[in-house]
């Protein structure tokens, strides 16, 4: 419950009805005091029905009604890849700030321009690239810290799983579809989390679809500017797997279900060294509700500031984030995939 003197709560709209805002996202804000849903808007108005229902709020038809009401905050961007950028560019335009779904826009240059115009209006703008929010990998930078493994020597990192129905939006590479924008970042920015922004592409190979045009798995070597390397694999053609293992100079450590843990997973780290094994249980956290509370901590405090103290640093890291994305694509190796299941 809230106090007289806590701010109130970032009204926030929602654009687009898609599948990660109600399983996830949504309810996520639902549950936060931090937080008020206000309208949920869709093209389709039967789904913004369905939607608003659900979640206690106004139903929009149409994404151009939220810009000008003047009980909304803050927008969260929930439409296909290829429509983020244009419609988070008009909710800044229009004073609002904006939590975005991943990716946060489909090419480096049109991420570069959003964080510029944010720290213009001061405004916050964030992307909901949920994992890092979790204690889970800051409990393992603690322990890379306290010298656990040893030094640091290279990252293995994977996200895939099984083909997505034939309608979904992620084979239709006019709305940006794909496995590297969609499974692939998750990867790219764990090994930025772990070594930092200096990262350089040095190879990759992306599996190209036929029929639809999109990528549908890849991989990627990547070296850090202090002589680190990393591999990543991703991609929608899989058994499911979220896995990352640290390789350093006197152990491994490995985690599982890294990148989309369920709110009620206890997290298991294993630490394997010559002659030891152990396991680590971490709390369950829910990512989403982290992720979607630090937005709204940061609006709050804009709001009392005039400006986002963690603009700078979050639109360095993002950026980077879509140079590499760019990075992998422009210099992958294309193979086509093959045709057997």
């Amino acid at each position: 419950m809230h106090k007289p003197s806590d701010p109130a709560p970032v009204r926030v709209g929602v654009l687009g009805a898609s599948s990660i805002a109600r399983r996830r996202t949504l309810p996520a804000m639902r549950d936060l005091p931090e937080v008020t849903i206000v309208a949920i808007a869709s093209r389709d108005l039967e789904k913004a029905e369905r939607f608003a229902a659900e979640f206690d709020c106004a139903a929009v038809h149409g994404y151009e009604p939220l810009i000008d009401r003047d009980d909304i905050d803050a927008v969260y961007v929930s439409v296909p890849n290829a429509l983020h950028h244009p419609w988070a560019r008009r909710f800044l335009e229009h004073g609002k700030h904006v939590l975005a779904e991943k990716p946060l826009t489909t090419a480096a240059a049109d991420t570069a321009e959003l964080a510029r115009l944010a720290a213009e209006r001061g405004l916050v703008l964030r992307e909901n690239i949920a994992f890092v929010h979790h204690g889970l990998h800051r409990h393992v930078a603690e322990l890379l810290a306290a010298d656990r493994i040893g030094r640091l020597r290279h990252i293995d990192a994977s996200f895939c799983f099984p083909p997505l129905p034939a309608s979904d939006v992620r084979y239709r590479p006019e709305l940006g579809g794909g496995a590297l924008l969609d499974a692939g970042i998750y990867p790219v920015r764990l090994a930025q989390y772990f070594l930092g922004d200096e990262l350089t592409v040095a190879g990759a190979v992306l599996r190209d679809d036929p029929h639809t045009g999109v990528d549908v798995a890849g991989s990627a070597l990547l070296a850090a500017a202090t002589g680190e390397t990393v591999t990543l694999t991703f991609g929608f053609e899989h058994g499911y797997g979220a896995e990352y293992t640290l390789w350093g100079s006197t152990g491994r450590l490995t985690v599982d279900r890294a990148f989309t843990p369920p709110a009620t997973l206890s997290p298991l780290l294993r630490i394997d060294e010559q002659d030891h094994a152990e396991q680590i249980v971490l709390p369950a956290e829910h990512q989403f509700a982290t992720s979607v509370a630090s937005f709204a901590g940061a609006v709050r405090r804009t709001g009392a500031t005039g400006a986002d103290p963690g603009h700078a640093a979050w639109a360095a890291t993002t950026v980077r984030t879509a140079e590499l994305l760019d990075r992998i694509a422009d210099s992958a190796m294309r193979v086509t995939a093959g045709t057997q299941s």
